[in-house]
């Protein structure tokens, strides 16, 4: 592969309790791309950057059990490249080559940002008609402090990346973003079936 990933710590560390929801706002596929299904029943390796050891296993176990049930051969990375080889570029890419593997898809998170979200109101209601006797008690009710319903949302955005080891060139990218993420195996799991989906649309698999 073509350089060490950059590590991000949040993908071992996130703990939030809300439902998640993962989206892709955007993807890219080479015009000179192979053939439409090109992966399919071909040995795919999956990589994660993730910095914890569990972490990486489990999302790599999972990005490469949703890439086999989408037709190629998933494998998790981890099995061909341990954390000890990581950094080294030329012994990755040796045990790579040697499993024989035609691509690599690798996820990576690259920001997390937040979002704080209000409840929608309706201006017309008796508690907005006036200040006294209306808005005054209502508002005050719902001060700053006081328990007023405003919701801060975490949007994490992942980006997930196929590269051709044949051609050892990128032939296709994508960019997620999941809100309020909760246990990693779940993240991980909510992205790894997105992300095979798109793949499957973009007509790599």
């Amino acid at each position: 592969m073509k350089h060490v990933f950059v590590i991000c710590a949040t993908l071992a560390t996130l703990t939030l309790s809300a439902c998640a929801s993962t989206t892709y706002n955007s993807s890219w596929r080479a015009p000179d791309a192979q053939p439409v299904g090109s992966l399919t029943g071909q040995t795919v390796v999956a990589m994660v950057a993730a910095k914890n050891p569990s972490t990486r296993r489990a999302a790599e176990d999972e990005l490469a059990a949703q890439i086999s049930l989408n037709g190629a051969k998933g494998v998790p990375g981890y099995t061909l490249v341990d954390d000890s080889m990581v950094g080294n570029e030329a012994a990755a890419r040796a045990a790579i080559e040697k499993s024989g593997a035609v691509g690599v898809v690798v996820m990576r998170p690259v920001g997390s940002d937040k979002e704080i979200v209000g409840t929608s109101t309706m201006y017309a209601g008796p508690m907005y008609g006036g200040y006294w006797g209306g808005y005054y008690g209502y508002g005050w009710g719902g001060a700053w402090g006081g328990g007023t319903n405003i919701q801060t949302n975490t949007i994490v955005t992942v980006e997930t990346l196929v590269y051709s080891l044949k051609q050892n060139k990128l032939i296709w990218a994508g960019q997620s973003k999941t809100t309020n993420p909760s246990q990693v195996d779940n993240f991980v799991r909510e992205l790894s079936k997105a992300a095979a989906k798109e793949m499957k649309k973009a007509g790599l698999l």
